[in-house]
């Protein structure tokens, strides 16, 4: 491949390049996203529950410390949550308060003793209250929240998996003055424990959604790209096959103007002395005296400045430039007129013809000469390589263009013969110019139309010829 070509495949493969490296763009992005979007809901819905707690929490202070910690203070002097009576009132406070609420446990803590002083779970009355970061906050006055998680955390989202999902915060129990409503100390700690089961059951759902729109958005902008990419590909080999198409048409342009010139010029001295020498020889032929050897010299002569006359015409034919002579011709009238010729040798070497044309009127605007010229030749190419007999069929097509088939049962012509038979001067004949060919596509080209052979060593060859309808054809 040339230097261009090469570059083009090198530009296909930056897109093929850029194709990839886009979808694994997409895909590291697409994974933090998930993260935070899934991040940013956990946060909502985990302030959410603070701020509920924090309220609950409230009330839970103002009815404790109004209903219970200044009836109980006055009528008992003391607060003894182990007696029956305080207890019972404690349980019914509390659970008035949290009815309604999603609140699964309520934990008082007696911060002096260090213990559990109350519980909606009277199993945990008594236990040591564990020295967390939240506990120790809440004694000097702060609130503070955490989730309970059984598992390691993975990439900060491994609660989303546990089956159950809890909250658990700390909210320090103020003793307010009445009077003037400002918190003279904190005397003890509430621990609210509230399930979010079934809310980060949603988010794991939703975050299920995400993932799973974010692969299929990826598996079609995947697709996508494939597409354009195999698009581009198609399109980039196609601008570089008709590129080097272009360029070597450039280059047999250039190569046959300078070859084109050199040949109109010498065809033109040549063409003149040898009609003299073709003249004289039939002169000589003519004069009395002569004898049967001189005669024969003479027609020896004479044949061959006809042969070598023929070869220069084809040389002119070849260096000037087509004038075609547009006129509305039957195309199909044309074959006929070129089978006809040819009908004789055909005869001659035993040569079976298939003609599968049907016998119609096919008009269409063309040069009927060099029409004709070019089915001639490519009718005595065919009949020249089946020296021993053999078929010639010949059929036509009719799609966007028309299209004649002429196929024989010749030889065949090897594969690397074939990539130079359209070039000039290239001939496998002992006495061809070569150049039979190049004026029978030079000709096609000028109609606008195409030609192009397909042949194997031994299984003969088949010439399509394409005359465009475009043409002006009529049936």
């Amino acid at each position: 491949m040339d230097p261009e070509a090469q570059r083009r495949g090198g530009q296909f493969k930056l897109v093929k390049f850029f194709s990839i490296a886009s979808l694994i763009v997409i895909f590291i992005f697409s994974i933090p996203f998930t993260i935070f979007i899934t991040q940013k809901a956990r946060s909502l819905i985990l302030k959410t529950y603070q701020n509920y707690a924090m309220l609950v929490g409230k009330n839970l202070n103002y009815q404790v410390f109004q209903y219970f910690v200044l009836p109980v203070t006055k009528r008992y002097g003391r607060i003894r949550l182990r007696e029956k009576e305080q207890y019972e009132l404690m349980d019914q406070i509390v659970k008035n308060t949290i009815h309604g609420f999603k609140i699964e446990i309520v934990n008082i803590y007696d911060i002096g003793k260090g213990v559990i002083a109350y519980s909606t779970d009277s199993s945990l009355i008594g236990r040591h209250a564990s020295k967390t970061k939240g506990y120790l906050g809440a004694i000097k006055g702060e609130m503070s929240s955490e989730i309970l998680s059984s598992k390691t955390l993975f990439w900060k989202m491994g609660y989303l998996i546990d089956r159950e999902v809890r909250l658990r915060t700390y909210i320090p129990f103020k003793v307010i003055d009445p009077y003037t409503g400002k918190r003279i100390y904190v005397a003890g700690v509430f621990e609210l424990v509230q399930n979010m089961s079934s809310e980060y059951r949603e988010l794991l759902r939703f975050q299920y959604l995400i993932v799973g729109l974010s692969v299929l958005i990826m598996a079609f902008i995947f697709l996508a790209l494939i597409l354009i990419v195999r698009r581009a590909e198609r399109l980039i080999e196609q601008r570089i096959e008709e590129q080097m198409e272009l360029e070597r048409q450039l280059n047999q342009a250039e190569r046959l103007a300078i070859l084109g010139k050199m040949v109109a010029t010498i065809s033109h001295e040549i063409k003149n002395p040898l009609g003299v020498i073709k003249s004289t020889a039939e002169l000589l032929g003519t004069m009395e005296g002569m004898g049967e050897q001189q005669k024969r010299l003479s027609d020896i002569i004479n044949e061959e400045a006809i042969r070598l006359n023929r070869i220069v015409t084809e040389f002119l034919d070849f260096a000037r430039p087509s004038t075609l002579k547009l006129k509305e011709c039957d195309l199909i009238g044309i074959i006929k007129r070129g089978l006809d010729f040819i009908r004789p040798e055909l005869e001659k070497r035993g040569i079976r013809l298939k003609n599968h044309i049907v016998d119609q009127r096919l008009l269409v605007m063309a040069d009927e000469g060099q029409l004709y010229r070019v089915f001639l030749n490519i009718f005595m190419n065919a009949v020249q390589a089946m020296e021993g007999g053999g078929e010639l069929s010949i059929s036509l097509s009719r799609n966007k263009s028309y299209i004649i088939e002429i196929q024989d049962s010749g030889e065949g012509i090897e594969k690397e013969e074939l990539e130079k038979i359209f070039e000039p001067f290239y001939t496998t004949k002992d006495k061809g110019t070569g150049l039979g060919l190049s004026i029978v596509k030079k000709i096609m080209d000028a109609h606008g139309g195409k030609i192009w052979i397909k042949s194997e060593r031994g299984r003969g060859t088949k010439v399509y010829i394409e005359i465009p309808i475009s043409l002006g054809a009529k049936s």
